[in-house]
């Protein structure tokens, strides 16, 4: 029996009135793709964190679709913390992203828990079974590691501490991918890693993302965009082709999914799905 790739998408909570109905309106087209869940990125603090907990709730609520909130411990507390996951579990939320998250800015205490293997095992302990969690992984190796063997080992961390699955950084070289899958196995990690797939829409914004999170953009890749200049057209037709491809070719690979980095739009991800041809009952 062949078991279909698991989908799932990603937004990032609005800022306004306007971006949360835009919002509404790209988890309503993209709930004909079946995912299985959609996740919604956490808010260091303030409006913006607000803004999580009701998108994740709205979408728990009317999508159809689980919510999967990210959630991390940097800057927080054991208490604080717990509240978030008592709140979840009263709205009959089962799934969530743990991440150590980013200190923020004029933030000077790391808070409780420092890594994300201690949110983990927290997690655990408070929560037994009830969460099912996804944490990070770095097949490109996360641009903070001290090198390539301690971010394995920060990883497994992860793992031992009680994770169910893992989500990737975004990446557009496959070997990167499979040669990280390669060192997991060496060192007996066996849980999903499904790849994080960005589609290429905006080479300004990706450039800029990339540096940030130290997602490498093959030379080749690079010097193909600069090409297009202005013209976006052009340039998002070439970046369906090279995501596509690339999504195939991890499928093909044994991979067991695909997270899709949505940006909050809805087009990018259905064309990706489009040209997957993984279901032929869904009219678009």
């Amino acid at each position: 029996m062949i078991t279909a790739p698991q989908i799932s998408c990603e937004f990032f909570p609005p800022k306004t009135d306007e971006g949360a109905a835009k919002l509404r309106s790209t988890w309503q087209a993209l709930k004909a793709i079946d995912p299985a869940y959609f996740s919604v990125t956490y808010g260091a603090g303030g409006s913006t964190q607000e803004r999580s907990f009701s998108t994740v709730s709205e979408i728990q609520r009317d999508s159809g679709v689980p919510a999967a909130p990210h959630l991390s411990c940097i800057g927080s507390t054991r208490a604080h913390i717990r509240e978030i996951l008592n709140d979840y579990k009263t709205q009959g939320i089962r799934r969530i992203v743990a991440l150590r998250g980013d200190l923020p800015s004029g933030m000077g205490d790391p808070g409780e828990l420092r890594y994300a293997n201690e949110l983990v095992e927290f997690i655990r302990t408070e929560s037994s079974d009830w969460f099912h969690i996804e944490v990070a992984a770095y097949p490109e190796f996360h641009p903070q590691a001290a090198s390539a063997n301690a971010d394995l080992a920060a990883f497994q961390r992860k793992v031992e501490a009680g994770a169910d699955a893992a989500i990737t950084q975004y990446f557009y070289n496959v070997d990167s991918y499979l040669r990280f899958m390669n060192d997991c196995l060496d060192r007996g990690i066996f849980i999903p890693i499904v790849p994080g797939i960005m589609p290429i829409t905006n080479y300004t914004q990706l450039a800029r993302f990339s540096d940030a999170s130290g997602a490498e953009i093959p030379r080749w890749l690079r010097k193909r965009l600069e090409t297009f200049g202005d013209d976006m057209e052009s340039l998002r037709s070439f970046g369906l082709d090279v995501v596509s491809e690339l999504c195939q070719q991890l499928l093909e690979a044994g991979a067991p999914g695909l997270h899709f980095y949505s940006m909050n739009q809805v087009e990018p991800t259905l064309s990706l799905w489009r040209g997957l041809n993984l279901r032929q009952d869904i009219e678009m």
